[in-house]
C-alpha cells in the first residue's frame, strides 16, 4: 500500500512551559531554541520538507510571540491559528478539539509543540502502512512520560502515563515512549476521533491529555493506531532545562538558526 503524505497538520503549542522557566519567562515554549534553531522553527521545517502545506498552531500563552516569529506562511506552508484562552486549565486533548475544523480538512500530522527531532520521524510515518499512525522508540531508563504496549503485529494496545525508569520490570511487557508524532487518516478522524473529542469537552473533562484520549480511543472505539518504530533517530521531548540541554548535545552540530519566509503584513 502507498501511502500519501498528509498536506495538513496540527501542531499543539498553548501551555506556558512552567518547567522551562525563567527560559519561558518571555517566550512560550515552543520558541525556546536548540543550537539557534526553535523548537516549533524544526518542526515546521521539517514538515515542509515532506510536502505538508497547510498548518494550524493552537497557541495560547504568550501567542503574539509565535505569530510573529511564524506569521501567516513559512517557507511553503500556509499557517492557520487557533486560540485557547484557558490553556491554564486545561488539557492538550482541549487543544486538539479547539483545532477541530482542521482535523476535518483531510488525512493530518498531529505533533505537540515539545518536540525536537529529525525530519525523518515524519518520513517514517509516512512509509509505516497503516492508516494511523504514531512514531515510537523503544522506553529506555533514561525516559520518563507516555509509554505504549505494542502487539506482536505491530499495533499499539494500550497507554500507560506518567511511566519511569522504575516501571521497566523485567520480564514485564516491552514499553515504548510516544514521540507524539502521528499521522492520521481523514476516515478516523471524521468518525472517531473528533466525535470523541466533541463527547469528553461536552462532559466537561477539559483537563484530558491527548495520551488518554488515543487510549481510550483504543480500549473503547476500537481504534487501530499502528507504530512506526523511530529507533536510531535523532528526537527529544523537552520539559525542563536538563531535556534541553540533552536535546542540544543531540543536535550538536546538525541544526543552524533558520530565518523562515513569512508573511508579516497578514500576521
Amino acid at each position: 500500500m502507498v501511502t500519501v503524505a498528509p498536506k495538513n497538520a496540527v501542531i499543539l503549542a498553548a501551555g506556558c512551559g512552567s518547567r522551562l522557566r525563567p527560559l519561558t519567562d518571555l517566550r512560550p515554549k515552543p520558541l525556546v531554541e536548540v543550537n539557534g534553531t526553535s523548537i516549533l522553527h524544526n518542526a515546521l521545517r521539517n514538515l515542509e520538507a515532506v510536502g505538508v502545506e497547510e498548518v494550524t498552531i493552537v497557541v495560547g500563552y504568550r501567542k503574539d510571540a509565535i505569530q510573529y516569529a511564524c506569521g501567516s506562511r513559512f517557507g511553503q506552508i500556509n499557517i492557520k491559528y487557533v486560540e485557547s484562552t484557558v490553556f491554564e486549565r486545561t488539557g492538550s486533548a482541549y487543544s486538539l478539539w479547539l483545532a477541530r475544523d482542521a482535523l476535518l480538512c483531510g488525512d493530518c500530522f498531529l505533533l505537540e509543540g515539545d518536540v525536537f527531532f529529525e525530519e525523518d520521524a515524519l518520513r517514517y510515518l509516512i512509509g509505516c502502512g497503516g492508516t494511523d499512525v504514531a512514531a515510537v522508540v523503544p522506553f529506555d531508563d533514561s525516559m520518563e512520560g507516555s509509554a505504549v504496549l505494542l502487539s506482536q503485529n505491530g499495533f499499539i494496545t494500550g497507554f500507560r502515563l506518567k511511566q519511569t525508569a522504575s516501571d521497566l520490570v523485567a520480564n514485564g511487557p516491552r514499553l515504548f515512549k510516544t514521540m507524539n508524532l502521528l499521522r492520521l487518516s481523514a476516515p478516523t478522524l471524521k468518525a472517531t476521533i473528533v466525535p470523541t473529542l466533541d463527547d469528553i469537552i461536552s462532559a466537561g473533562a477539559r483537563q484530558t491529555y491527548t495520551e488518554e484520549l488515543f487510549g481510550y480511543l483504543i480500549e473503547k472505539r476500537d481504534l487501530r493506531l499502528s507504530a512506526a518504530r523511530c529507533d536510531g533517530l535523532s528526537w527529544y521531548e523537552i520539559d525542563n532545562a536538563e531535556d534541553l540541554q540533552i536535546a542540544e548535545r543531540i543536535f550538536r552540530g546538525r541544526t543552524n538558526a533558520y530565518a523562515p519566509r513569512r508573511d508579516l503584513q497578514t500576521r
